[in-house]
């Protein structure tokens, strides 16, 4: 490895720890040993899951998505195992012969760091760090380490904090096993916290500063909600419809978006590029305008404390005129990805009434097989290629047909005073001829109830010939 790819994998370590700091913890949790979720530092990492149910084929590609998760944030894959069981085990989720069998896999290749492919009781997570002598996270604490690194706006930030702290918040432990070191008064961090009395052991103080932490984020994120229902109530008013691109992570959701609306969006073959809801306006092939928002990629078994976190996001789901339901269709298991994604619009008070059309993309990449078996599968469906471009001409229509219908169509003589009329057609509405006449301007166009109350008061109807 060259020293400049040393240095930038270090400014990229130390911008990723920057991004995890939870603020306002750190004086009380300075002793790493005190809390189970520590700084990740995922560097050489052995993999492991458990196959409970399904055919091999099905585990190995759950294995292969973990793989694509850690090299997301950064690891170096060194290996992977699988053990059929019925279930995980109670005490080290993988059985005590394969624990031994991957304390000699890490020792033998060096690895930092076990990555299990599910989530872990903290009792689980520890009696394995015991056996293999590595830390060991798990599955829901990779993709909340993900989401830390790529959470760019306030929001995002904070909906990721609220997530990790809910993480961390039932893995607390004490120095050493011991659970009942009290403090009390000015120990516990002076007047005005709520730390006087007889007294609280260091564990409840730290739980009980990051519940608090957690109440001051769920407002903070209510605030912003409320601040972005104001701007989509905006958008009802003006009746503009709304179209939402959602899917599994990485399937070329924004890639998609930029191929519709020319926005300049970060396009990145990384999972979870995407985490700041992106709003865009685009017209169909008619004229018509509508927006259209990216969303956060969806995942298997994406943990549950991301869902609530991000529940005011994934509402641009539910609040949708239509779905892009966004699919690769150069993935081992498409499938598998559809129903992921359907899975987390059930948690999504509202999405399943929302019409759907499968986008199929990366058919440049795709085999004409499997691009057949899911058009068969998924009748409203449409096979595209984001970045040749090929099938977006069929999508664009797609949407026209599919989108809210226009109530009213007018011929309208409107005067040139009232230019901003026609421009709000030109907006809003579905202009199908402009003529320029010494009275003023007459518009045929199809238009929503609101703009059409508006032309009445100022128009005069004129006979179509």
């Amino acid at each position: 490895m060259h020293d400049e790819d040393i240095q930038i994998g270090e400014m990229d370590l130390e911008e990723r720890y920057a991004l995890r700091r939870v603020a306002g913890l750190s004086t009380e949790l300075q002793d790493v040993t005190e809390v189970e979720y520590r700084q990740l530092r995922l560097e050489r990492v052995v993999l492991v899951g458990v196959w409970t149910s399904g055919t091999a084929s099905e585990a190995e590609n759950s294995l292969l998505e973990l793989k694509l998760l850690a090299e997301t944030a950064g690891s170096q894959v060194l290996d992977g195992l699988i053990q059929r069981r019925s279930k995980p085990d109670p005490a080290t989720y993988i059985g005590s012969g394969k624990a031994q069998e991957l304390r000699d896999i890490v020792a033998a290749s060096g690895a930092d760091t076990v990555i299990c492919d599910g989530e872990l009781t903290p009792a689980q997570l520890r009696e394995l760090e015991e056996v293999v002598k590595v830390k060991v996270i798990d599955r829901t604490a990779l993709i909340l380490d993900i989401f830390a690194q790529h959470a760019k706006s306030r929001e995002g930030k904070a909906q990721v904090e609220l997530a990790q702290l809910q993480y961390l918040l039932p893995r607390l432990r004490g120095w050493g096993g011991n659970l009942s070191r009290q403090v009390g008064g000015r120990a516990a961090g002076g007047v005005g916290i709520g730390g006087r009395g007889p007294g609280e052991t260091k564990i409840e103080l730290d739980r009980r500063r990051i519940r608090e932490r957690m109440a001051k984020l769920r407002r903070q994120i209510a605030g912003m909600s409320t601040s972005r229902e104001t701007m989509r109530v905006a958008r009802r008013r003006r009746e503009v419809p709304a179209v939402a691109i959602a899917g599994y992570t990485n399937a070329g959701k924004s890639s998609l978006l930029n191929r519709i609306t020319g926005a300049g969006v970060l396009v990145e073959d990384a999972l979870f590029a995407t985490l700041d809801p992106t709003v865009r306006r685009s017209r169909t092939p008619e004229g018509r305008v509508f927006t259209v928002a990216d969303t956060v990629g969806f995942v298997r078994h994406l943990p549950h404390q991301l869902v609530e976190a991000f529940r005011s996001t994934l509402e641009e789901v539910a609040d949708a005129d239509l779905i892009l339901h966004v699919v690769d269709g150069s993935h081992p298991d498409p499938e598998g990805q559809i129903a992921a994604v359907r899975e987390v619009f059930r948690d999504i008070e509202g999405a399943l009434d929302v019409p759907e059309i499968i986008v199929i993309n990366k058919a440049d990449a795709a085999s004409q097989e499997v691009l057949d078996r899911l058009s068969r599968r998924e009748r409203n469906s449409v096979v595209v290629s984001a970045r040749t471009g090929a099938g977006i001409d069929r999508l664009m229509r797609m949407i026209e047909d599919q989108l809210p219908r226009l109530d009213h169509e007018v011929v309208m003589l409107v005067p040139y005073e009232r230019g901003d009329l026609v421009s709000r057609a030109h907006r809003e509405g579905e202009v199908l001829s402009v003529d320029h006449t010494p009275e003023g301007t007459v518009l045929h166009a199809r238009v929503l109830s609101s703009l059409l109350h508006e032309l009445e008061k100022v128009g005069k109807p004129v006979e179509m010939v």
